[in-house]
C-alpha cells in the first residue's frame, strides 16, 4: 500500500488519478456524499443553533469501513472530492468520519479543474485544507431545503390529494412553469396583417425579391384587420415604386464566452434534446477520463462551474492552435477575456477542452455518439471564443410608393439582406456553412445591386393575415436559462431540480416542452396562495446571495438561519389559516372539564392516539397564549362527541359549539356497518392484491388497506362515505378475480349513477383487429406505449363500463393512428367522429 491514501468520489477519477500518482498513494473512492442527515427524521436540532444530526448514508457502512483500513497507517490522507461546495462538504464529512487515523495536520484538501498529469501533479504538490466556510454554505442549504421540505411538504398532503413534495428551489421553478401556463391559458390573440409586395429591376439581374410595408404616413405600418389591407392595396395599386434610400453597415459579431453548467445544460438541451441531467452524466465522464490509448485522462474541465475564467496556458495554447489551423486573421491581437457574474467562483474555469489539439475527430472513434456530441459542442464553443469576431455586412433598402393621381399618401417598404464578409469564429462553430446553405436556399433575403431613384417593377402583391402568439412554453432550456437570469439555484443544482419536478408528475414532457399537470398546477397555486412570500422568485434569489456571502465568510450561516426561521414560522403560521377563536375553545375545554373516564390510548401504526393527552395539551397552549389553529379545534369538537354521555350538556349547547355536524357524523359511524360493505370485504379477501406501490414517499398497499378496512367493520364500526369510495374503486380493480362480477355489482350498486358510454366499446372492439402496434417510445422517464394504453382502456371498460371523456378523446386519436388495420374504418369515423390524420394512418407518436 503506499505512503499516502488519496480520496476520491467516484472509481472512475480514482483509477485515472491513481495512474497519475503512482505507487506512493493509493487512490479511493467514496461514492459521492457518506454522510448526511438521516432519511426518516428531521435531523436538525432547532434549540442549539440548527445543530444537524449527520448519519451514514445506507449503503456507505462499507465504504467508510474500507477507507478506514485503508487509512490505519499511511502518512497523509489527501481529500480530493470536486472543487465546489458538494466537494468541500463531502471532504469535510470524511475527515470526520477517518478522526485519530492520521494526526489533525496530516489531513490535506487537494482540488484541481482538470484531471491531466501536469494539472494533478500540481495540485497534490500544494495541499491546502477544508475551506470551512464552504462547508459552513453546504450545510446552511442543506438545512434550509431539509426545513422547508419537511414543514411545508405534510401541508400539502393534507391538502391536495396526490401531492408528493415541496422544495425551495423545486416549488419557485414549478411557479414559473405553471404561472407561464397560466399566462397562456390566458391569452387573447390579436389579428394583423402584413402588406408587401414581390418586386425586380427593370434591368439585369432581374431577379425578384420581396419587400415590406415598414411605415405609412410616417408612421410605423400597423394593419389590424383585413378590411384595413384591403384599403392599403387599393390605395397602393398602380403607384410606381423607386428607391428612397440604400445603406450599408458592418455588423461585428462577437464569439460566446466558453461554456458554464448552465449554459452547457441549455445548449445540450436545445441542440441534442438532451436532459440537464444527462448533459451532466455525459460531461462527467468527459471529466473523469476516457482511456483511447494513452490510458485514461480527462478531456474536459470541472463541469460544475459558473465562471468564465480561463486559465493563461489553456488560453495560449488555444491561441497557438487558431493560428496554425486557421491563420493569423482568425486570430484577435489581445486573447478574449468574459467577465463573470459577480458571485461565480473566478477560482474555477469555464468548461473547456483539457488539450484543445485533442479534436473532436481525433475522438470520433473511442467516445461515445452523445460523449462525441458534447465533447464537440464544448470544443468547438471554446475555440471560438477565442477566435477575431465575424464581420457581417448589412444592407437595407428602403422603397417607397410614389404618388398618383389624388393618392398621396407616402408608404415605405423596406427589404434588408446580410452577407458575411469575414467568418472570424463562426469558421470553426459551422455557423458561415449554415449561413451560406440558408443564403442559397432563400432568394427572397438576396438583394441586387441598387441605387437611390432607381424604379421598380411591381411583380405582384403580398398580403398575409397573421395573429399574435402567446409566449412560448418553457423548455428545459429555457427555464434553466430562466432560473439563472433570476439567480434561483445555482447550475450545480438545475439538472436535480428539472428531473424532480417531472419525477413528482408535477410536469410533463412533450415534444421538449414542459407542461405543468393538474396536480403541479394544484400545488402551485397552493404554495403562491399560502406561502407567496417563501417562494418568491425575488426571496429565494436573495437565499442564494446570502448562501454565497456564508461562503465567503461575511455572514455566519447560523445568523442567517435565526432570521429565516423566524420569517419562516410565520409564513407557515399563517399559512394554517385563521386561529380558532380562543373564548369559544376555552368554553369547550371547560365543559370537558367534567370528564370522568377518559378512553384508554390506542396504537394506531407507529402513533399512539390519547384524548385526555391531546385536551390537556391544548389547555396548556390556551394558558400560554398561544393561538389554537382550526385544524386542532375540529380535533377538539370530534373528540368532545364521544364524551357526550358523561357531559349532557354538549348536546344541550350543540349549535351553541358548533358540534351539529360532528354529533351528525358520530352517530352515522355508530350505526352498524351497511351490508354491501361486509359483502364487499368478504368478496375481497379471497383476491390475490398486487404487490405494494411506493410513489413518492408514500406506499399505496391494497392488502393493508382492506384488512384495515376488515378490522374497523369487525369492530361495529361504519365506514365513512370516502372510505366506501376508495372501497368500490379497489373492489373494480379486481373485477378480473371476481366470478360473476357484473351481477355482484349490480347488486351491490357499484354501476349507479355511471354515465353511459355509446362509444368506448365498438372503438375497443375495432383496435381488436391491430396485429402491428407501434413500438414504445421513451419521453424523459415516460414510457409512451399504444398496445399497453389501448389494453388498460380495455380493462377499465370492462370493469366499469365507462371511461372517461379525455380516455375516449385519446381512443378515438389511436383508432386514427391505426385505420389502415381497422374495418369499417370510414364508418367508424362518420359514426363517433375520429379525427382524421394526415399522412399515414399511423403515427409516430404514441398514445397519450
Amino acid at each position: 500500500m503506499g505512503k499516502n491514501l488519496v480520496i476520491v468520489e467516484s472509481p472512475a477519477k480514482a483509477r485515472t488519478i491513481n495512474k497519475i500518482l503512482g505507487s506512493d498513494y493509493t487512490v479511493k473512492a467514496s461514492m459521492g456524499h457518506v454522510r448526511d442527515l438521516p432519511e426518516k427524521e428531521f435531523g436538525i436540532d432547532l434549540q442549539d443553533g440548527f445543530k444537524p444530526k449527520y448519519v451514514t448514508i445506507k449503503g456507505r457502512e462499507k465504504v467508510l469501513k474500507e477507507l478506514s483500513a485503508a487509512a490505519k497507517g499511511v502518512e497523509s490522507v489527501f481529500l480530493a472530492p470536486d472543487p465546489d461546495r458538494e466537494g468541500e462538504a463531502i471532504a469535510w464529512h470524511l475527515k470526520t468520519a477517518l478522526k485519530g487515523k492520521v494526526p489533525e495536520d496530516r489531513f490535506y484538501r487537494v482540488t484541481y479543474n482538470e484531471i491531466t498529469a501536469p494539472a494533478i501533479r500540481k495540485a497534490f504538490s500544494e495541499p491546502g485544507r477544508i475551506d470551512e466556510h464552504k462547508v459552513d454554505s453546504q450545510q446552511a442549504r442543506r438545512v434550509l431545503d431539509r426545513l422547508v421540505g419537511y414543514k411545508v411538504s405534510p401541508l400539502l398532503w393534507r391538502r391536495i390529494r396526490g401531492a408528493s413534495s415541496a422544495g425551495r428551489v423545486q416549488s419557485v421553478a414549478l411557479r414559473l412553469v405553471c404561472e407561464r401556463e397560466r399566462e397562456i391559458q390566458n391569452f387573447k390573440p390579436e389579428e394583423y396583417w402584413i402588406v408587401g409586395a414581390r418586386v425586380r429591376k427593370n434591368v439585369d439581374p432581374r431577379d425578384p425579391f420581396d419587400i415590406r410595408l415598414a411605415k405609412m404616413n410616417g408612421q410605423k405600418a400597423e394593419i389590424r384587420t383585413e378590411a384595413e389591407a384591403q384599403k392599403v392595396r387599393a390605395d397602393l395599386e398602380g403607384r410606381p415604386l423607386a428607391v428612397a434610400s440604400v445603406t450599408t453597415k458592418e455588423v461585428t459579431k462577437r464569439a460566446m464566452p466558453p461554456y458554464i453548467t448552465s449554459t452547457l445544460q441549455q445548449a445540450g438541451s436545445s441542440v441534442y434534446g438532451f436532459s440537464p441531467s444527462h448533459t451532466m452524466r455525459v460531461a462527467q465522464k468527459l471529466y473523469e477520463g476516457v482511456d483511447f490509448g494513452e490510458g485514461p485522462v480527462g478531456l474536459i474541465t470541472y463541469m460544475r462551474t459558473d465562471s468564465f475564467n480561463v486559465s493563461r496556458e489553456a488560453q495560449a495554447s488555444c491561441r497557438e492552435f487558431i493560428r496554425g489551423t486557421f491563420g493569423a486573421e482568425f486570430l484577435p491581437e489581445q486573447p478574449n477575456f468574459f467577465r463573470s457574474r459577480s458571485s461565480a467562483q473566478e477560482a474555477h474555469e469555464a468548461i473547456r477542452p483539457t488539450e484543445v489539439t485533442r479534436t473532436p475527430e481525433q475522438l470520433a472513434s473511442v467516445l461515445a455518439p452523445d460523449e462525441l456530441k458534447l465533447y464537440r459542442l464544448i470544443w468547438q464553443r471554446f475555440v471560438a471564443s477565442q477566435m477575431a469576431p465575424a464581420k457581417i455586412a448589412q444592407r437595407t433598402v428602403e422603397v417607397e410608393a410614389l404618388e398618383l393621381d389624388d393618392r398621396k399618401t407616402p408608404y415605405l417598404f423596406r427589404a434588408t439582406s446580410s452577407e458575411i464578409v469575414f467568418p472570424g469564429y463562426m469558421r470553426v462553430t459551422g455557423a458561415e456553412e449554415k449561413k451560406k446553405a440558408e443564403e442559397n436556399s432563400d432568394e427572397i433575403d438576396r438583394l441586387p445591386a441598387l441605387e437611390k431613384g432607381e424604379p421598380l417593377e411591381w411583380l405582384e402583391w403580398l398580403q398575409q393575415q397573421k395573429f399574435t402568439q402567446p409566449p412560448p412554453r418553457y423548455t428545459e432550456a429555457s427555464l434553466v436559462r430562466a432560473l439563472e437570469e433570476n439567480g434561483v439555484g445555482r447550475p450545480s443544482t438545475y439538472a436535480q431540480v428539472l428531473s424532480t419536478l417531472q419525477n413528482r408528475r408535477y410536469v410533463l414532457k412533450e415534444k421538449r416542452m414542459l407542461l405543468p399537470t393538474e396536480i403541479g398546477m394544484k400545488v402551485c397555486d397552493f404554495l403562491v396562495a399560502h406561502l407567496a412570500e417563501l417562494f418568491d422568485v425575488k426571496f429565494t434569489a436573495g437565499m442564494e446571495t446570502l448562501l454565497d456571502e456564508v461562503e465567503s465568510g461575511s455572514v455566519r450561516w447560523v445568523t442567517m438561519m435565526e432570521k429565516f426561521y423566524t420569517d419562516f414560522l410565520a409564513w407557515l403560521e399563517k399559512a394554517k389559516g385563521p386561529p380558532a377563536d380562543p373564548d369559544t375553545v376555552r368554553k369547550l375545554l371547560d365543559i370537558l372539564s367534567g370528564v370522568r373516564e377518559w378512553a384508554p390510548e390506542a396504537k394506531r401504526g407507529r402513533r399512539t392516539y390519547s384524548d385526555e393527552k391531546f385536551v390537556t395539551s391544548l389547555r396548556t397552549q390556551l394558558e400560554a397564549a398561544k393561538p389554537i389553529s382550526q385544524q386542532q379545534y375540529e380535533g377538539l369538537k370530534r373528540v368532545a362527541c364521544r364524551y357526550a354521555e358523561q357531559v349532557p350538556v354538549l348536546r344541550e349547547q350543540a349549535e351553541a359549539l358548533g358540534l351539529v355536524e360532528q354529533f351528525a357524523r358520530a352517530a352515522e359511524e355508530a350505526e352498524p356497518p351497511r351490508e354491501e360493505t361486509v359483502r364487499k370485504l368478504d368478496i375481497l379477501s379471497r383476491v390475490k392484491f398486487d404487490e405494494p406501490k411506493k410513489v413518492g414517499k408514500r406506499t399505496f398497499d391494497d392488502k393493508a388497506f382492506s384488512d384495515s378496512l376488515r378490522e374497523q367493520v369487525e369492530r361495529g364500526r361504519r365506514l365513512s362515505a370516502k372510505q366506501v369510495h376508495h372501497l368500490d374503486r379497489m373492489f373494480t380493480r379486481y373485477s378480473g378475480q371476481i366470478e360473476g362480477y357484473e351481477k355482484i355489482a349490480n347488486d351491490l350498486g357499484l354501476h349507479a349513477g355511471a354515465a353511459e358510454d355509446k362509444e368506448s366499446g365498438p372503438l375497443l372492439e375495432a383496435l381488436k383487429h391491430v396485429k402491428e402496434w407501434k413500438p414504445a417510445v421513451m419521453r424523459g422517464r415516460r414510457e409512451w406505449d399504444d398496445h399497453k394504453f389501448y389494453q388498460s382502456l380495455a380493462r377499465q371498460f370492462e370493469q366499469r363500463k365507462c371511461l372517461s371523456p379525455k380516455q375516449v378523446s385519446s381512443l378515438k386519436k389511436m383508432v386514427g393512428r391505426y385505420a389502415a388495420q381497422v374495418p369499417d374504418f370510414d364508418r367508424l369515423v362518420e359514426q363517433f367522429g375520429i379525427p382524421l390524420r394526415r399522412g399515414k394512418a399511423q403515427s409516430k407518436a404514441p398514445a397519450e
